[in-house]
């Protein structure tokens, strides 16, 4: 997962620190030995054991780093505001919505069903105006809800049977 979130210099630095470490461990196991039979041998020894471990921090640094990165990036990311359009994936069987908390006034929900079977979308909570449902969802196509939303907590939900109860839930707060 912490893959797909990075960008591409990131992942490109990553895979550049890996390689490294993966042709560095290949090549002192595999190509090294048939040269030189006695490798690393008494004096590259501890030559050998350095280079392992410096390989091997230099890892968990980039690791640590890209992952620091992504996770600043996505807290950076504002509440979204009244008025706007917020976009919804749904799929077996989970609920995406980017925003855990929007203000209070009209929101639009942009539902995609990017699953294999239907699925909808119902707004449950405090002061709900407006149709709080979407009609069944093909896979592949959308669909939009709008609503007026009052401050409060919501749940988010699919009712189609068993779906909820699989896990086709997402809480949204507004204020």
């Amino acid at each position: 997962m912490l893959l797909a979130a990075l960008s591409t210099g990131n992942k490109i630095g990553l895979a550049v620190v890996g390689g490294t470490f993966i042709l560095f461990a290949l090549t002192s196991s595999v190509i090294l030995p048939r040269r030189r039979p006695d490798f690393p041998g008494r004096n590259g020894l501890s030559i050998f054991v350095l280079a392992c471990f410096v390989l091997f921090f230099a890892m968990l640094t980039a690791v640590f780093v890209f992952g620091v990165e992504s996770e600043a990036k996505g807290a950076e990311k504002p509440a979204a505001t009244a008025g706007h359009t917020i976009p919804v994936s749904e799929t077996e069987f989970k609920i995406t919505v980017p925003a855990q908390k929007v203000a209070p006034g009209k929101v639009t929900f942009a539902v995609r069903n990017v699953g294999k079977i239907q699925h909808d979308l119902v707004v449950s909570g405090p002061g709900v105006t407006g149709a709080a449902k979407t009609p069944l969802i093909n896979p592949g196509q959308t669909a939009t809800l709008a609503v007026t939303l009052a401050a409060g907590s919501y749940t988010l939900y699919c009712s189609v049977p068993g779906h909820r109860a699989a896990g086709m839930v997402a809480k949204l707060t507004v204020g």
